[in-house]
């Protein structure tokens, strides 16, 4: 279950009459639990309580209490041996007019009406397993709100299915803007009384809804309509006591869906909400799920924490600006030109959504000029920051719609609680026919003539502020001298998963310039035209991107065309998880990445986890390296053995077999034996299954085809192969006992590595096997490879280099022998440095000996790693480490910074060799 759904089910729990004996296992159902869960705990089996109510371990201890004995039964439950032994992380005590709570590891606590504990909902999703955060509990109204609105939204298109086809879609999403407005408009006095825009439905629309939409668009109308021209259009009385709201929200048609008794009885519910409790920063990315069908089974799901926000928008620009503020102190002066400096910024946000980083921009940006204002004595003065200064782009209409609108009410609430409710109202309508928001492709647009450079006055006309369409934005004045800083999150969408038309938005942008441009990951396209953008205006932008636009191969094909001599990375967030509230979900691996003109001067930062590093420079791997690009290489830099990918069959699968299929072929005939070889690809490596080949030699063939089992299969080789439409492999048809690549054959032993392994294992998966051992082309292999091989195969430098250069397959490392092992800088090592290297590869194997049968994959979890095979990987890194520094590496981009440092030397090197051979050429 998501939040939203929670809540929902919550909301209904507390509606209901209260029963003394259902509620605690109605409350955990309402979490999640199975009814096999709460089965057990009815008939006592689970139950651990010893107060006579309900204990479920690792989770909560809950107990109905007498009328009136709420606090007395909490503290009961507080001190009960049995919730303490359950390791409980919840109580809860309620006697059905009184509702308390307490979260034992925070010691934070819920009192409440038992009506409004579903208020408080966000306080227990931990016990559903999402992961919360301070701020999510206190947005416990912007869930409620969005769970609402959709039940309404899925309400009015099953009465009203015209609306929800494509052409009138926009009119559902533009109605649904319209009322989110007006609930917030009567709760925070915009409109004249609490309450009344959903008093006056109540009031003025029958009970069987039958006339609910004509109330609306009446009400619509009055607030497109000025004050002296309604009696002239013919406003009903009853709605003249609205105010002209204008600035095209209204605009256009009035025209409401029809609604049935449930869904007015909905919208009723919605406006007995608190709508003051609106938090603009985070609500509209979770309502713009309502008007996505494939989206609205993550309702709720689409909340980007302020927090994460702000690791984009507080080095990228206020960060600055409050540093700024505090050289100033009081000076006045100092303090007017900080402020004007303010009212000329602009953020422009091309993959706005429905305008988080727009809205938390602009109310932080409130923030330090409200403390400029307070220092010299003007705290009423009007704010000098517009909302025109806050542009984005944003494909589709409905949180394009969202953004305007989260933007017009964190203007408002802000004007609230710098300047007061008065001067708020007085100023707040009309509303501004101003467009700052643009709806359109992103990567198709001209940035420029949405956010011309400083200097440049321009005007886009647009039908008005929220009414489609909306193909570009109308701003129209001067900003001479003003700062542009670019930011956002756009989608990411790999190569594998673009759809045709973002493959021609990549082609379109980058394919004239970009050879590989359909290896590239979509959210490149917002950095080549940000780079583009500033080659014109000089800025800084930032965005989220993807951890693999700093890995692999997409680094080089993308960043020689952001660091071209005349911009810097000055920033950048190492990767991290940029999770959602979904159950269980860990989120993408993202990266924060800020450029910079080289002219510009300040400090450059590494943020790693919650740590900042003040370095000399950042290259596109996100390290305090020299930019350099890491290219495949025929052989190794480093005087290390040579590695191939394994052999390589295309048989359609008939010269592999598994252990029965190999036991009653070598049954049938024994000479079989002679024939089949252990074969391993990176699942048999990593977890240990077993599967056999065929491998037979060309003098057998004659013999190996006297056996019937093995001639069928070879006459099936033989004809996958002819049908093939690789010329590479139709011509191995008339070999079909043979593998078409051969890699090599050892005569002691061979070293495999696999070619994917989960990021969950802190190192990469190799091992050893005996010279007749086939390694397949999903596996590397190192034949007679030496043992101290393995000691830097396993190493923590190997993995993190391999996560740097190679990229990642989904969440996975991708292995590569000439992108990954043939670049990996290695030092020169002595004849004792390879001595104690292999005793270090031999502990590690005998290590693993000792928990046999478990393979790779149940050795290596994080989590559950045994004691003696973790020491053992520590002892092998602190010697190679010792080898490369001297010392142990005090964490990964130390790591890669050293790695990349050896790396830039070792190549020059052989640069200066290159040239002085070609210099010497007759």
């Amino acid at each position: 279950m998501n939040a939203v759904e929670i809540e929902q089910a919550i909301s209904t729990l507390a509606e209901r009459p209260f029963d003394r004996v259902e509620f605690p296992f109605a409350f955990l159902e309402a979490f999640g639990n199975k009814e096999t869960t709460l089965k057990r705990l009815r008939s006592g089996a689970s139950n651990k309580s010893d107060l006579g109510g309900v204990l479920q371990t690792n989770n909560i201890h809950i107990n109905v209490a007498a009328p009136g004995e709420v606090t007395k039964t909490l503290a009961a439950l507080k001190a009960s041996p049995a919730t303490d032994r359950a390791k409980a992380k919840f109580i809860l005590a309620t006697d059905g007019e009184t509702f308390e709570a307490e979260d034992l590891a925070s010691g934070e606590t819920v009192a409440c009406a038992y009506a409004d504990f579903p208020d408080h909902f966000g306080f227990f999703l931990p016990l559903a397993g999402i992961t919360t955060v301070t701020q999510i509990r206190e947005s416990s109204f912007d869930i409620r709100a969005t769970s609402r609105l959709n039940r309404l939204y899925v309400e009015l298109l099953k009465d009203n299915p015209e609306w929800g086809t494509a052409q009138r879609r926009p009119d559902m999403n533009h109605f649904m803007a319209r009322l989110i407005f007006c609930f917030f408009a009567e709760d925070t006095d915009i409109f004249n009384g609490t309450g009344l825009f959903t008093a006056t439905i109540e009031q003025m629309s029958a009970r069987d809804a039958s006339n609910t939409h004509e109330v609306i668009a009446e009400l619509f109308r009055a607030m497109n309509t000025k004050i002296a021209d309604r009696a002239e259009a013919g406003i009903a009385r009853w709605a003249d006591v609205f105010p002209y709201v204008n600035g095209g929200l209204f605009g256009g048609s009035p025209e409401a869906p029809r609604f049935s008794r449930i869904a007015r009885s909905y919208l009723l519910h919605i406006g007995n909400l608190d709508w003051r409790k609106i938090n603009p920063d985070i609500f509209g990315s979770m309502i713009q799920a309502v008007a996505e069908d494939e989206e609205r089974g993550a309702l709720g799901m689409h909340y980007t924490s302020v927090p994460n926000i702000l690791k984009v928008l507080n080095p990228l620009f206020l960060d600055d600006l409050r540093a700024r503020l505090n050289d100033a102190g009081d000076n006045s002066r100092t303090l007017l030109n900080l402020r004007r400096r303010l009212s000329k910024i602009r953020v422009f946000d091309p993959a706005c959504g429905s305008g988080n980083f727009l809205v938390i921009a602009y109310k932080e940006m409130r923030a330090i000029e409200a403390e400029i204002n307070r220092r010299r004595g003007e705290s009423a003065r009007r704010s000098e920051i517009p909302l025109t200064n806050f542009r984005g782009i944003e494909l589709r209409d409905f949180p394009a719609e969202i953004a305007r609108l989260a933007l017009i009410i964190a203007e408002y609430q802000c004007d609230v609680l710098y300047r007061g409710q008065k001067d708020a109202l007085a100023e707040f309508l009309p509303l501004d026919a101003e467009n700052w928001i643009t709806c359109g492709n992103a990567l198709q647009l001209d940035w420029l003539s949405i956010c011309p450079p400083t200097g440049i006055g321009v005007k886009h006309q647009a039908d008005d502020l929220f009414h489609s369409p909306l193909d570009q934005a109308q701003i129209d004045f001067e900003n001479e001298g003003g700062e542009t800083y670019i930011c956002g999150n756009p989608p990411y969408y790999g190569s594998r998963r673009q759809q045709e038309l973002q493959k021609l938005d990549l082609k379109q942008l980058a394919g004239a310039t970009i050879q590989k441009w359909k290896s590239l990951d979509y959210v490149s396209g917002w950095l080549l035209k940000a780079a583009s953008y500033t080659k014109i205006e000089p800025c800084r932008f930032a965005f989220v991107c993807t951890s693999s636009i700093s890995e692999g191969l997409q680094v080089s094909l993308v960043w020689p065309h952001i660091l071209d001599g005349r911009q810097e990375i000055y920033f950048a967030h190492r990767p991290f998880k940029w999770s959602n509230l979904a159950k269980s979900n860990a989120g993408v691996s993202v990266v924060i990445v800020g450029v910079r003109p080289l002219s510009d001067k300040g400090q450059v930062k590494i943020y790693t986890n919650e740590s900042v590093r003040i370095v000399d420079r950042i290259n596109p791997y996100l390290v305090p390296a020299a930019t350099v690009y890491i290219e495949t290489r025929p052989k190794p830099l480093s005087d290390i053995p040579r590695m191939t990918m394994g052999s390589m069959p295309r048989d359609g699968g008939h010269l592999i077999l598994d252990q029965d299929e190999a036991r009653n072929l070598l049954e049938a005939a024994p000479v079989v034996g002679r024939w089949t070889r252990r074969y391993v690809g990176s699942a048999e490596l990593i977890r240990g299954s077993v599967r056999h080949c065929l491998w037979i030699d060309d003098g057998d063939v004659a013999l190996a085809r006297s056996v019937p089992e093995i001639l069928k299969r070879l006459n099936a080789v033989a004809e996958m192969r002819r049908q093939s439409p690789l010329e590479s492999t139709a011509e191995f048809s008339s070999r079909p006992h043979r593998f078409v690549y051969l890699a090599g054959e050892s005569k002691v032993r061979t070293v495999g590595i696999g070619g994917v392994s989960s990021e969950r294992r802190p190192y990469l998966p190799v091992d050893v096997f005996d010279s007749r051992t086939v390694l397949s082309n999903l596996a590397f292999a190192i034949y007679d490879g030496p043992l101290w091989s393995i000691s830097l195969l396993a190493s923590r430098l190997h993995l993190v280099w391999i996560a740097a250069v190679c990229g990642k397959m989904k969440m996975d490392f991708r292995y590569s022998n000439t992108l990954g092992w043939n670049t990996f800088p290695v030092p020169l090592l002595t004849d004792k440095n390879k001595a104690d290297l292999t005793r270090c590869a031999e502990d590690i194997l005998l290590a693993r000996e000792v928990h046999f049968p478990a393979c790779i994959a149940d050795l290596y979890d994080e989590d559950s790693m045994p004691a003696d095979l973790r020491e053992a990987h520590e002892r092998n890194d602190e010697v190679l480490e010792r080898i490369y520094m001297g010392r142990r590496f005090r964490n990964d981009t130390e790591r890669l910074e050293k790695l990349f440092d050896l790396y830039t030397k070792m190549t020059a090197g052989q640069g200066i060799a290159r040239r002085r051979r070609a210099e010497a050429l007759p």
